[in-house]
């Protein structure tokens, strides 16, 4: 595997691994047949840029940190069927930094051959976007494409995924192999649509097969569909017609911690804000298999109200940490905490349940609790490690996606009743 941070506009051959004459590098156009896990592709002047949200609901929105989260692409994949031994892939990664801060790691690539890990690898250039969070200032810097590549691969007929960063916006330029591509015939796997906070969108996973969804949709034998949105799991009604609207098998809302940290609403507007999303999911998908997942614990929000702040202080060794700035005492005049949230949204399903025998509730601490907290802390007090996700992974699998779980894949819910 290696990678080049310069654009190639004419590939060199590739020689094969038998040491017979190089073959030429077939270039592959980027179409939606061999993308999964992305609901729009942006043309843009080099590629295509993966959107997790579609345009009408990029329209609706207005705050800049959603939409660079749903331009991350948590969840998307290339998946094609090749004979060939060796992947190039052109891209144009955004890297993030901020002020007064260690560099951050580049975003990593997973390849899988034939579901199993075969590679993994950053792309180096990229335009770099300078954050201040003291200022609340960005600045965008140009830069090259890079690309990554992976070699050695076996010479047979095969599987191949490329997992896209998931915390790094990614354009795709140019996908290049040794051999022709076709899409993957439909293998029959139940697609799971999976919305939540930067903790379903990975905060600080290992990598993108190894974020908690990814790794529990792999567990489960399902595919992955993720609008893990950072910092934006708020209840918007354009992201609720976005799942309304797009085909699913089994769907999972993880609701609250962002409403906590962002202090955006109380008690009341909270109760009526989730009986309208999930009103317009079943307008799309009434009888799908529909799991509410309540907040995992986070010590600093239990009983104390939002906003989470972040202290600064450890910046300069690497470490941002937060804390809840609301006043306990304000719970009895409607703000959220995370122990109010639980018990609404377990008022909620059942209320609804008589009505809709394909809802079900899930307690977030039964993935990752306050004994998990303890032994596994979150080094930020909001979003957990790469051991805490993969916890939080294996936890949601058996509890989930099990026989008789709320999202049993083999189980198939009745026909639309609708006429």
């Amino acid at each position: 595997m290696s990678t080049d941070p310069h654009q190639d506009p004419d590939p060199d051959p590739h020689q094969n691994q038998d040491g017979h004459a190089p073959r030429p590098w077939t270039t592959t156009p980027l179409t939606p047949a061999l993308l999964r896990g992305a609901l729009d592709l942006e043309r843009t002047a080099r590629g295509v840029l993966p959107h997790r949200l579609p345009a009408a609901a990029r329209a609706r929105n207005t705050d800049p940190g959603l939409a660079m989260a749903e331009a991350q692409p948590s969840g998307v994949r290339l998946v094609f069927r090749t004979r060939a031994t060796a992947v190039e892939l052109e891209t144009l990664p955004t890297k993030r930094v901020y002020a007064g801060a260690p560099p951050r790691p580049d975003g990593l690539y997973d390849l899988l051959v034939d579901g199993l890990p075969a590679g993994r690898g950053t792309v180096a250039g990229g335009n770099v976007l300078t954050l201040d969070m003291t200022a609340g200032t960005a600045d965008m810097r140009p830069g090259p494409t890079g690309t990554l590549r992976f070699d050695g691969l076996p010479a047979r007929e095969k599987d191949v995924e490329s997992w896209l960063p998931h915390n790094e916006t990614t354009e795709l330029v140019a996908l290049r192999t040794d051999a022709p591509v076709g899409p993957v015939p439909d293998r029959g796997r139940p697609v799971w649509l999976h919305h939540g906070s930067s903790i379903s969108q990975g905060s600080d996973a290992a990598s993108p097969t190894t974020t908690w969804p990814a790794l529990a949709a792999s567990l489960g034998g399902v595919d992955l569909m993720n609008l893990g949105l950072s910092g934006s799991a708020l209840l918007d009604p354009f992201t609720a017609r976005a799942m309304r609207d797009t085909p699913a098998d089994l769907i999972s809302v993880k609701i609250g911690i962002n409403l906590v940290n962002t202090d955006l609403m109380r008690l009341r507007a909270f109760t009526a804000a989730v009986h309208g999303f999930l009103d317009t999911l079943r307008d799309g998908h009434p009888t799908t298999p529909l799991l509410v997942v309540s907040p995992t614990w986070c010590r600093i929000h239990e009983t104390a109200p939002g906003p989470s702040l972040p202290d600064f202080s450890g910046m300069s060794e690497g470490r941002l940490c937060f804390r809840a700035a609301g006043d306990p005492a304000e719970v009895a005049s409607g703000k959220l905490t995370l122990s109010v949230v639980r018990d609404e949204l377990a008022r909620i399903v059942t209320g609804r349940a008589p009505d809709d025998p394909y809802l079900r509730y899930l307690d977030g601490r039964e993935l990752y609790g306050e004994r998990d907290y303890a032994e596994l802390p979150l080094p930020d007090e909001l979003h957990p490690d790469a051991a805490a996700h993969r916890r939080i992974g294996e936890r949601f699998a058996a509890l989930a996606f099990t026989p008789s779980g709320p999202l049993d894949p083999h189980r198939r819910p009745p026909a639309d009743p609708r006429p």
